[in-house]
């Protein structure tokens, strides 16, 4: 039987639907405006008020929704609950694109079960797109136009004819893995740093093949990683575990994974 609180798949749909919803309306007001003033926090990350007004209303939402469930944000009580369920929100990901008018910044909206992302949300206003799904369900992207698709990795089986996208050479020095991505580099056919969420979602979509993340926080990932899976792919660590444990995420089709892991677990 059912526990009385269970959300199905569905639920689950129309309720990140409903979420980013409300989080594009706050944040585009913002970005249409051309000024997004912003403060830079005790971490020397950037925030800005779309960022706590996006987060602040969806966990208004969550609370009359899903009341009995804790929310994880990027902006207020970034602790992880103990809880067997939770949401995790990152209002505005890619904050630094956004305070100087890049388009390539998303409202991400995970649901956690048991310990893994169940379902995920990405919401990217300024593309036009949207990135949902979860294994249940498959994944799926929504264009400009409101077409709706159904999404799945690529088949490419060997890094010399992969597509590469990876985060800030910065990152990778502070964890001394910068010889590995120049590595990953001089193996793969093509290399670009589309950043943030878009690369992981590029590969959900089949139009990247590998994601390569140093560093982030929960609200970086939980949506993504249902996403990735529903469609096929692959997403951990550096060192095969989740994610939300090793707080790096490397993306792949699946098929070049190991090669891919192999290369950062080197020394």
């Amino acid at each position: 039987m059912p526990m009385a609180n269970e959300v199905s798949a569905d639920q689950l749909l129309r309720i990140v639907r409903n979420l980013a919803d409300i989080a594009d309306g706050i944040s585009m007001k913002y970005a249409k405006s051309g000024i997004v003033p912003f403060e830079t926090k005790e971490d020397s990350t950037p925030v800005t008020r779309a960022d706590r007004e996006v987060e602040i209303a969806l966990r208004e939402q969550l609370s009359k929704l899903r009341g009995d469930e804790s929310v994880v944000g990027e902006e207020f009580n970034p602790k992880v609950p103990d809880d067997a369920s939770y949401w995790v929100i990152d209002p505005i990901d890619g904050t630094k694109n956004f305070i100087r008018n890049v388009p390539v910044w998303a409202t991400l909206i995970g649901y956690v079960q048991n310990g893994h992302p169940r379902f995920g949300m990405v919401s990217a206003p300024m593309l036009g797109r949207r990135w949902w799904g979860s294994i249940e369900t498959g994944s799926f992207t929504s264009h400009v136009d409101g077409s709706e698709l159904p999404i799945h990795v690529s088949n490419v089986e060997n890094l010399n004819e992969a597509s590469l996208s990876y985060s800030d050479d910065s990152d990778w020095l502070a964890i001394h893995k910068a010889d590995q991505l120049q590595t990953l580099k001089s193996l793969t056919w093509r290399q670009r740093a589309y950043g943030d969420f878009w690369s992981h979602m590029m590969v959900a979509e089949g139009s990247v093949d590998v994601a390569a993340e140093a560093k982030l926080a929960i609200w970086d990932v939980a949506a993504l990683i249902p996403i990735v899976e529903g469609a096929g792919g692959m997403i951990t660590g550096m060192n095969g575990e989740s994610p939300l444990i090793s707080l790096s995420a490397f993306t792949s089709n699946a098929k070049l994974h190991p090669a891919l892991l192999t290369i950062f677990q080197s020394s």
